[in-house]
């Protein structure tokens, strides 16, 4: 094989690892461990104090819903410390939250940042466990219960819930594609957990020791994912529950998909950058392994492999035979699904055999744009509530 055929096939491997050879070494590494260890048994009557804390910025329109959904949650009244804290609102969700006496309602006039709001909050918690969640999702009424009882382990330093996205019969093709991401990505999550621990939480749901929890600096654009890498690499594990988690509607359409999508890459880099500590096999070798595979491959390599094996199909097509003609075609077929399928969303046209194609384009074109946003500096830290469908 010449050069360009070698790193055809290294680009291939890089891909199909990422998005799935991961899944299945890590599936039969998780079967191999519980076969030879014993099952978790938990204690029932392990309720520590908790504080519940509910960053929001304009948040009025349903506001008051969270409160409720807070309110109605299984777990005893006199252990669960409720704190909702307004960043820089200018509609009346401070005044709204206020109305509930149950609730300790915070406000900054200053918009600073979700990162900022959180080490604020932090300064009132009481409890030995933090549990943050979005403002825009209803959690289940025994979320609480279900992530607190893992910190009977010393071990536990984090334990995040699942995301789920409310789907519609007539979804959209960037509703019904973040739905499909987030199953899979639940599955996987779940397997990280099983095997050590998460490497990404998220911060729909999150929850931490109160002790472990680290001021972040306010120009951080992915708390969860920070926060939680830094328990992990220093030595605590981060769990995944299920049984504990946070709905929410998905993305209300393209645009609004690709702005947050487009946030979260640039939060990928930024939050790269900042975990010297993940990168060190020799050191910590299971998180580092978990992290590169799961995250860095799929932030960096697999892009980049999926645009240098289009690039380097071209000429491979015309030199090297059949085999790298097929591939070419199967490249063109795949793309142009992803094209129709961004095209008809935006008509609001459902389709569902795009779908998958659709988002798989849409999240690795995000890293490219994410990329440039990073190394421009042009994301900010303020959280811009994307539009909900």
């Amino acid at each position: 094989m010449n050069v360009l055929e070698w790193i055809f096939w290294i680009g291939i491997a890089v891909v199909l690892y990422s998005y799935i050879g991961y899944g299945v070494l890590l599936y039969f590494l998780v079967k191999i461990k519980k076969a030879v260890s014993k099952a978790i048994r938990f204690e029932p009557n392990f309720e520590p104090p908790v504080a519940l804390v509910v960053p929001c910025f304009n948040e009025a329109e349903y506001i008051e819903d969270k409160i409720i959904n807070s309110l109605q949650l299984v777990y005893p009244k006199d252990k669960l410390q409720l704190i909702f804290i307004s960043d820089g609102s200018n509609d009346d969700t401070y005044e709204r939250v206020k109305k509930y006496p149950e609730v300790l309602a915070l406000h900054e006039p200053a918009r600073n940042g979700k990162a900022a709001a959180m080490n604020r909050a932090m300064q009132f918690v009481k409890a030995p466990i933090v549990v943050f969640c979005d403002a825009n999702t209803d959690l289940n009424p025994e979320a609480i219960k279900e992530m607190v009882k893992h910190y009977a382990d010393p071990g536990v330093g984090a334990v995040t819930g699942e995301k789920r996205i409310i789907t519609k019969d007539k979804e959209n093709a960037s509703g019904a594609g973040e739905g499909i991401y987030w199953k899979y990505e639940s599955f996987l999550k779940q397997l990280d957990s099983d095997f050590y621990t998460i490497v990404g939480a998220a911060g729909e749901l999150m929850s931490y020791r109160t002790e472990l929890f680290r001021p972040l600096p306010k120009d951080t654009l992915l708390d969860d994912l920070m926060q939680s890498m830094l328990i992990a690499t220093d030595g605590y594990r981060v769990i995944y529950e299920k049984n504990a988690y946070a709905a929410e509607t998905a993305s209300a359409n393209v645009g609004e998909e690709l702005k947050r999508k487009v946030r979260i890459a640039a939060g990928a880099f930024q939050s790269m950058s900042r975990l010297p500590k993940a990168f060190n096999l020799i050191g910590n070798f299971k998180v580092s392994f978990l992290f590169i595979s799961h995250r860095v491959l799929r932030w960096t390599l697999a892009p980049l492999s999926l645009l240098l094996l289009f690039l380097i199909n071209i000429p491979l097509a015309i030199n090297a035979g059949t085999l790298y003609i097929l591939l070419m075609i199967g490249q063109v077929i795949f793309y142009s699904m992803a094209l129709l399928g961004w095209y008809l969303a935006n008509k609001q046209i459902k389709v569902k055999a795009l779908f998958v194609p659709y988002y798989f384009f849409i999240m690795n074109l995000c890293m490219y744009l994410g990329f440039v946003r990073f190394i421009r500096g042009k994301q900010s830290a303020n959280w811009e509530r994307a539009k909900r469908a």
